[in-house]
Protein backbone atom coordinates (compact mmCIF):
# COMPACT_ATOMS: atom_id res chain seq x y z
CA UNK A 1 0.00 0.00 0.00
CA UNK A 2 1.21 3.97 -0.83
CA UNK A 3 2.53 5.28 2.17
CA UNK A 4 -0.56 8.22 2.96
CA UNK A 5 0.56 11.78 2.94
CA UNK A 6 -1.08 14.52 4.72
CA UNK A 7 -1.30 18.07 3.67
CA UNK A 8 -3.34 21.38 4.56
CA UNK A 9 -6.36 22.44 2.70
CA UNK A 10 -5.54 26.05 0.48
CA UNK A 11 -7.58 27.74 -1.82
CA UNK A 12 -6.17 27.03 -4.71
CA UNK A 13 -6.78 23.02 -3.75
CA UNK A 14 -10.67 24.00 -3.91
CA UNK A 15 -11.51 22.59 -7.34
CA UNK A 16 -9.91 19.49 -5.98
CA UNK A 17 -11.35 19.05 -3.15
CA UNK A 18 -15.61 20.16 -4.40
CA UNK A 19 -14.47 17.26 -6.79
CA UNK A 20 -14.15 14.78 -5.23
CA UNK A 21 -16.88 15.13 -3.20
CA UNK A 22 -18.43 13.90 -5.84
CA UNK A 23 -16.75 10.46 -5.47
CA UNK A 24 -17.56 9.95 -2.29
CA UNK A 25 -19.54 7.66 -0.11
CA UNK A 26 -20.24 9.92 2.21
CA UNK A 27 -20.04 13.25 1.67
CA UNK A 28 -22.66 15.85 2.49
CA UNK A 29 -23.61 19.66 1.85
CA UNK A 30 -21.68 20.32 5.19
CA UNK A 31 -18.34 18.79 3.83
CA UNK A 32 -18.22 21.85 0.90
CA UNK A 33 -15.87 24.72 0.80
CA UNK A 34 -18.95 26.52 -0.70
CA UNK A 35 -20.90 26.16 2.44
CA UNK A 36 -18.44 26.99 4.85
CA UNK A 37 -17.57 30.08 3.10
CA UNK A 38 -20.49 31.64 4.67
CA UNK A 39 -18.82 32.44 7.27
CA UNK A 40 -17.21 35.72 7.78
CA UNK A 41 -13.54 35.46 7.78
CA UNK A 42 -11.57 35.07 10.88
CA UNK A 43 -14.48 33.45 12.82
CA UNK A 44 -13.04 30.39 12.85
CA UNK A 45 -9.35 29.13 12.21
CA UNK A 46 -9.74 26.87 9.21
CA UNK A 47 -7.71 23.92 9.06
CA UNK A 48 -8.90 21.27 6.22
CA UNK A 49 -6.86 18.62 5.41
CA UNK A 50 -6.01 16.30 2.68
CA UNK A 51 -5.55 12.62 2.52
CA UNK A 52 -3.15 11.08 -0.44
CA UNK A 53 -2.04 7.81 -1.11
CA UNK A 54 1.10 8.45 -3.73
CA UNK A 55 -0.92 11.66 -6.05
CA UNK A 56 -4.12 10.20 -5.79
CA UNK A 57 -6.41 11.98 -3.15
CA UNK A 58 -8.54 9.42 -1.23
CA UNK A 59 -9.80 11.37 1.76
CA UNK A 60 -10.49 14.80 3.08
CA UNK A 61 -11.14 15.89 6.52
CA UNK A 62 -12.97 19.53 6.84
CA UNK A 63 -12.16 21.34 10.57
CA UNK A 64 -9.96 23.64 12.62
CA UNK A 65 -10.10 25.58 15.98
CA UNK A 66 -12.46 28.03 17.42
CA UNK A 67 -10.80 31.09 18.73
CA UNK A 68 -10.66 30.00 22.34
CA UNK A 69 -9.15 26.46 21.66
CA UNK A 70 -6.33 26.87 19.64
CA UNK A 71 -5.51 23.28 20.87
CA UNK A 72 -8.24 21.59 19.65
CA UNK A 73 -9.04 20.10 16.52
CA UNK A 74 -13.08 20.39 15.83
CA UNK A 75 -14.34 18.35 12.36
CA UNK A 76 -16.59 20.28 11.83
CA UNK A 77 -16.04 23.86 12.65
CA UNK A 78 -19.17 25.86 11.49
CA UNK A 79 -20.77 22.92 10.12
CA UNK A 80 -23.73 20.07 11.21
CA UNK A 81 -20.84 16.95 10.00
CA UNK A 82 -17.17 16.79 9.58
CA UNK A 83 -15.73 13.28 10.01
CA UNK A 84 -13.36 11.72 7.09
CA UNK A 85 -15.00 12.04 3.78
CA UNK A 86 -13.65 9.56 1.16
CA UNK A 87 -15.04 6.71 -1.19
CA UNK A 88 -15.87 3.42 -0.33
CA UNK A 89 -12.15 2.36 0.73
CA UNK A 90 -11.03 -1.16 2.37
CA UNK A 91 -10.43 -0.94 6.11
CA UNK A 92 -6.54 -0.78 6.15
CA UNK A 93 -6.52 2.29 4.13
CA UNK A 94 -8.93 3.81 6.48
CA UNK A 95 -6.72 3.06 9.14
CA UNK A 96 -4.00 3.96 7.46
CA UNK A 97 -5.68 7.52 7.09
CA UNK A 98 -6.50 7.88 10.70
CA UNK A 99 -2.57 7.20 11.66
CA UNK A 100 -1.54 9.79 9.30
CA UNK A 101 -3.91 11.97 10.92
CA UNK A 102 -2.74 10.92 14.37
CA UNK A 103 0.74 11.68 13.42
CA UNK A 104 -0.01 14.86 11.28
CA UNK A 105 -1.85 16.00 14.62
CA UNK A 106 1.27 15.17 17.14
CA UNK A 107 3.38 17.22 15.14
CA UNK A 108 1.03 20.10 15.23
CA UNK A 109 1.27 19.95 18.89
CA UNK A 110 -2.60 19.18 19.70
CA UNK A 111 -4.39 18.01 22.49
CA UNK A 112 -7.38 16.87 21.46
CA UNK A 113 -9.37 16.76 18.10
CA UNK A 114 -12.94 16.04 18.23
CA UNK A 115 -14.48 14.15 14.94
CA UNK A 116 -18.17 14.59 14.51
CA UNK A 117 -18.98 12.43 10.91
CA UNK A 118 -22.59 12.31 9.55
CA UNK A 119 -24.50 9.57 10.61
CA UNK A 120 -25.02 6.14 8.80
CA UNK A 121 -27.82 7.05 7.15
CA UNK A 122 -25.89 9.83 5.22
CA UNK A 123 -24.38 7.06 3.36
CA UNK A 124 -24.77 5.86 -0.28
CA UNK A 125 -23.23 2.54 1.05
CA UNK A 126 -23.34 1.55 4.52
CA UNK A 127 -19.27 1.41 5.73
CA UNK A 128 -18.65 2.42 9.20
CA UNK A 129 -14.57 1.43 8.49
CA UNK A 130 -13.48 5.37 9.52
CA UNK A 131 -15.57 4.79 13.39
CA UNK A 132 -13.88 1.45 13.92
CA UNK A 133 -10.72 2.26 13.15
CA UNK A 134 -11.00 5.75 15.52
CA UNK A 135 -12.03 3.44 18.36
CA UNK A 136 -9.25 0.88 17.46
CA UNK A 137 -6.88 3.70 17.77
CA UNK A 138 -8.88 4.66 21.27
CA UNK A 139 -10.51 7.47 20.09
CA UNK A 140 -13.18 7.40 22.82
CA UNK A 141 -16.88 9.00 22.71
CA UNK A 142 -17.52 12.60 23.77
CA UNK A 143 -21.22 12.81 23.31
CA UNK A 144 -23.94 10.58 21.97
CA UNK A 145 -27.12 13.07 20.40
CA UNK A 146 -30.43 10.92 19.44
CA UNK A 147 -31.69 12.30 16.47
CA UNK A 148 -34.67 10.80 14.58
CA UNK A 149 -35.17 9.96 10.87
CA UNK A 150 -38.06 9.17 8.53
CA UNK A 151 -37.32 6.18 6.43
CA UNK A 152 -38.52 6.98 2.80
CA UNK A 153 -39.08 3.28 2.15
CA UNK A 154 -43.70 2.86 2.61
CA UNK A 155 -44.36 4.39 -0.82
CA UNK A 156 -47.21 6.61 -1.76
CA UNK A 157 -49.22 4.60 1.17
CA UNK A 158 -46.78 6.45 3.90
CA UNK A 159 -49.65 8.03 5.72
CA UNK A 160 -50.89 4.65 6.55
CA UNK A 161 -47.70 4.32 8.88
CA UNK A 162 -47.80 7.29 10.65
CA UNK A 163 -49.54 7.31 14.37
CA UNK A 164 -53.87 7.46 14.76
CA UNK A 165 -52.78 11.21 15.62
CA UNK A 166 -50.93 12.30 12.90
CA UNK A 167 -53.19 10.65 10.14
CA UNK A 168 -56.24 11.92 11.53
CA UNK A 169 -54.73 15.39 11.77
CA UNK A 170 -53.33 15.16 8.48
CA UNK A 171 -56.55 14.35 6.91
CA UNK A 172 -58.70 16.64 8.66
CA UNK A 173 -56.42 19.49 6.97
CA UNK A 174 -56.42 18.17 3.89
CA UNK A 175 -60.08 17.69 3.89
CA UNK A 176 -60.73 21.77 4.78
CA UNK A 177 -58.20 22.98 2.61
CA UNK A 178 -57.75 25.77 5.11
CA UNK A 179 -54.23 25.47 4.63
CA UNK A 180 -51.72 25.15 1.89
CA UNK A 181 -47.98 24.48 1.62
CA UNK A 182 -45.80 26.31 -0.99
CA UNK A 183 -42.04 26.45 -1.69
CA UNK A 184 -40.75 30.00 -0.74
CA UNK A 185 -38.23 32.54 -0.85
CA UNK A 186 -39.67 34.68 1.49
CA UNK A 187 -36.78 34.56 3.81
CA UNK A 188 -37.38 37.09 6.07
CA UNK A 189 -40.92 36.53 7.09
CA UNK A 190 -39.87 32.82 8.07
CA UNK A 191 -37.04 34.08 10.01
CA UNK A 192 -39.71 36.03 11.90
CA UNK A 193 -41.11 33.08 12.59
CA UNK A 194 -38.39 31.29 13.72
CA UNK A 195 -37.17 34.15 16.07
CA UNK A 196 -41.10 34.41 17.90
CA UNK A 197 -40.15 30.69 18.35
CA UNK A 198 -36.30 30.38 19.65
CA UNK A 199 -37.88 33.69 21.81
CA UNK A 200 -40.21 31.27 23.35
CA UNK A 201 -37.57 28.90 24.88
CA UNK A 202 -35.17 31.24 25.60
CA UNK A 203 -32.72 30.87 22.83
CA UNK A 204 -31.77 32.18 19.84
CA UNK A 205 -31.31 30.55 16.38
CA UNK A 206 -28.17 29.34 15.16
CA UNK A 207 -28.14 31.12 11.81
CA UNK A 208 -28.82 35.06 11.42
CA UNK A 209 -30.67 35.75 7.99
CA UNK A 210 -27.99 37.59 6.71
CA UNK A 211 -26.30 33.73 6.58
CA UNK A 212 -29.10 32.25 5.80
CA UNK A 213 -29.06 34.77 2.57
CA UNK A 214 -25.58 34.08 2.57
CA UNK A 215 -25.71 30.29 1.78
CA UNK A 216 -28.77 30.96 -0.72
CA UNK A 217 -25.98 32.45 -2.97
CA UNK A 218 -23.34 30.22 -2.55
CA UNK A 219 -25.11 26.81 -2.03
CA UNK A 220 -29.19 27.44 -3.63
CA UNK A 221 -29.50 23.90 -5.21
CA UNK A 222 -28.77 22.68 -1.19
CA UNK A 223 -31.71 24.96 0.52
CA UNK A 224 -35.67 25.21 0.33
CA UNK A 225 -38.21 26.83 2.30
CA UNK A 226 -41.52 25.71 2.57
CA UNK A 227 -44.46 27.77 3.99
CA UNK A 228 -48.02 27.08 5.69
CA UNK A 229 -50.21 29.76 4.45
CA UNK A 230 -53.95 30.01 6.22
CA UNK A 231 -55.83 31.50 3.52
CA UNK A 232 -53.03 34.31 2.23
CA UNK A 233 -51.21 34.68 6.54
CA UNK A 234 -48.32 32.90 6.68
CA UNK A 235 -48.35 30.68 9.96
CA UNK A 236 -45.31 28.06 9.77
CA UNK A 237 -42.12 27.15 7.77
CA UNK A 238 -40.04 24.36 7.39
CA UNK A 239 -36.71 25.29 5.94
CA UNK A 240 -35.00 22.31 4.41
CA UNK A 241 -31.23 21.10 3.78
CA UNK A 242 -30.93 18.80 0.84
CA UNK A 243 -27.77 17.64 2.24
CA UNK A 244 -26.46 14.79 -0.46
CA UNK A 245 -29.01 12.94 -2.71
CA UNK A 246 -29.40 10.58 0.07
CA UNK A 247 -31.01 13.02 3.32
CA UNK A 248 -33.23 15.92 3.26
CA UNK A 249 -32.72 17.63 6.78
CA UNK A 250 -35.52 19.64 8.55
CA UNK A 251 -33.04 22.02 9.51
CA UNK A 252 -35.71 23.97 11.32
CA UNK A 253 -39.29 23.80 11.73
CA UNK A 254 -41.27 26.38 13.10
CA UNK A 255 -44.63 28.04 13.75
CA UNK A 256 -46.79 31.07 14.81
CA UNK A 257 -47.97 29.56 18.14
CA UNK A 258 -51.42 31.67 18.16
CA UNK A 259 -52.32 29.22 14.89
CA UNK A 260 -51.15 26.18 16.68
CA UNK A 261 -54.45 24.70 16.47
CA UNK A 262 -54.46 24.23 12.54
CA UNK A 263 -51.63 22.08 13.37
CA UNK A 264 -49.37 23.14 10.66
CA UNK A 265 -46.47 21.00 11.43
CA UNK A 266 -48.57 18.17 10.70
CA UNK A 267 -49.45 18.95 7.53
CA UNK A 268 -45.16 20.39 6.85
CA UNK A 269 -44.19 17.06 7.84
CA UNK A 270 -46.63 15.15 5.59
CA UNK A 271 -45.68 17.60 2.62
CA UNK A 272 -42.01 16.79 3.61
CA UNK A 273 -42.20 13.53 3.04
CA UNK A 274 -44.31 12.96 0.59
CA UNK A 275 -41.80 15.59 -1.92
CA UNK A 276 -38.99 13.72 -0.37
CA UNK A 277 -39.93 10.09 -1.28
CA UNK A 278 -41.23 11.55 -5.21
CA UNK A 279 -37.94 13.04 -5.46
CA UNK A 280 -35.89 10.05 -4.89
CA UNK A 281 -34.65 10.50 -1.52
CA UNK A 282 -34.18 7.60 1.27
CA UNK A 283 -34.45 9.84 4.61
CA UNK A 284 -35.84 12.79 6.20
CA UNK A 285 -33.62 13.34 9.12
CA UNK A 286 -35.60 15.25 11.54
CA UNK A 287 -33.07 16.91 13.85
CA UNK A 288 -31.80 15.83 17.47
CA UNK A 289 -33.89 15.06 20.33
CA UNK A 290 -31.93 16.81 23.50
CA UNK A 291 -33.30 18.63 26.67
CA UNK A 292 -31.15 21.59 25.67
CA UNK A 293 -32.49 22.88 29.16
CA UNK A 294 -30.89 20.41 31.08
CA UNK A 295 -27.05 20.59 32.34
CA UNK A 296 -26.08 17.31 30.63
CA UNK A 297 -26.20 17.79 26.91
CA UNK A 298 -27.01 14.35 26.21
CA UNK A 299 -30.71 14.06 28.26
CA UNK A 300 -33.69 13.47 25.83
CA UNK A 301 -36.51 15.63 25.24
CA UNK A 302 -38.97 12.55 26.05
CA UNK A 303 -41.85 15.18 24.41
CA UNK A 304 -39.81 15.90 21.15
CA UNK A 305 -39.13 12.16 20.62
CA UNK A 306 -42.99 11.02 21.34
CA UNK A 307 -43.69 13.81 18.56
CA UNK A 308 -41.65 12.75 16.09
CA UNK A 309 -42.41 9.62 16.51
CA UNK A 310 -45.92 10.37 14.79
CA UNK A 311 -44.65 10.51 11.90
CA UNK A 312 -42.70 6.46 11.61
CA UNK A 313 -39.09 7.93 12.29
CA UNK A 314 -36.64 5.90 14.00
CA UNK A 315 -33.36 7.25 16.29
CA UNK A 316 -30.11 7.85 14.74
CA UNK A 317 -27.10 8.17 16.44
CA UNK A 318 -25.24 11.42 16.14
CA UNK A 319 -21.53 10.84 17.71
CA UNK A 320 -18.58 12.65 18.92
CA UNK A 321 -15.11 11.19 18.91
CA UNK A 322 -12.87 11.88 21.14
CA UNK A 323 -8.59 11.85 20.81
CA UNK A 324 -6.28 13.11 23.35
CA UNK A 325 -2.98 13.39 22.22
CA UNK A 326 -0.22 12.74 24.23
CA UNK A 327 -1.87 9.86 26.58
Amino acid sequence: MEQITVTRYTPADRAEWEAFLHRCNNATMFHRQAFLDYHAPGKFEFHHLMFRAGDRLVAVLPGGFFPDRPTEFWSPVGASYGGFVAPDLPFAMCLEIVDAFLDYGRRQGWSDAFIIPPPIIYARELNQHFEYAMLYRRFGFELHYISHAIPLVRGERFLDYFDKTARKSIRKILREGILRVEESEDYSTFYDILLENKARHGARPTHTLDDLERLRQLVPEHLRLLMVYAQDIPIAGSLLFLTNERVVLCFYNMLRYQYEHYRPVYLLMYEIVRRGYAEGYRWVDIGVSQDTKSPDPMTPSLSLIAFKERFDSRGVLRTTFHYRFGT
